[in-house]
């Protein structure tokens, strides 16, 4: 287990997406995983049943966009386990709305629950890994930073892009702290919540464009995670990696 005496936290991992698989993926390699969410029910569910299967997990409700909650998050991590080896900014929304007719709570929604949560969080990380000269930061963002989209999707897309960026400039900031940062950029990542947003067709549009033919799955991506979160990754930082089955290639 490459991860064994590492402890974790994974942002919006109760859902049945991205956040839950990465989550349990870095449990099954030995670390001690926060499972956090918004979604207090979800999260203890989760939380208990990666303990039941024998792992190490603690379950703290969060909303990424409250300062105060995500410092909550980062103390009750460290009062419980002393130390803060990973976290995994997974945490995202996405509303449809041409611009010209997004009212700027949309706007504000999105941006804030991926961008500013995904700041919030590093920055309540940092000190104690700082401190300690050591630390991995992944941040979740999405090949549409890259391309844009003409969905409705551009605050998602800003968004995504915005979480690159930040992350080649915290990189560079914390790189003598012996602390990486690195973003994984998924493709199209089946999950229930998309079937919300997208028609049927529509998503089967976005599986066709996979020249490997298939959807992405959460699993596709938290191998990523657990690449950049163990010892093989220790000098790689600043990387956006894009997991998307050649639907993207930058």
């Amino acid at each position: 287990m490459i991860l064994e005496g590492k402890v974790a936290i994974v942002t919006a991992s109760a859902g049945a997406g991205i956040g839950q698989g990465v989550a349990r993926r870095l449990a099954d390699e030995g670390a001690m995983v926060v499972v956090s969410d918004s979604h207090p029910r979800r999260t203890k569910e989760v939380a208990d049943n990666i303990i039941a299967s024998g792992k190490k997990a603690l379950g703290i409700p969060c909303d990424v966009t409250n300062r105060e909650q995500v410092e909550a998050l980062v103390k009750s991590t460290l009062d419980e386990f002393g130390q803060v080896d990973i976290l995994v900014n997974n945490a995202g929304i996405n509303k449809l709305s041409k611009v010209v007719d997004m009212p700027d709570d949309v706007w504000d929604l999105v941006m804030n629950v991926n961008l500013k949560g995904t700041f919030y969080c590093s920055r309540a990380v940092l000190p104690s890994m700082i401190k300690r000269k050591s630390g991995r930061i992944i941040n979740i963002s999405s090949y549409v930073g890259w391309t844009g989209s003409g969905e409705g999707q551009a605050p998602y897309c800003a968004a995504k892009a915005g979480i690159m960026a930040f992350t080649k400039s915290l990189a560079r900031e914390v790189a003598e702290d012996q602390i990486t940062v690195n973003a994984i950029a998924p493709g199209f990542v089946y999950n229930e919540f998309l079937s919300r947003i997208y028609s049927q067709e529509q998503l089967e549009e976005k599986k066709q464009a996979i020249p490997m033919g298939r959807a992405g799955k959460p699993s596709d991506i938290a191998s990523a995670v657990l690449f950049l979160a163990s010892d093989e990754a220790s000098f790689v930082t600043g990387t956006i990696l894009c997991v998307s089955g050649g639907m993207y290639m930058p």
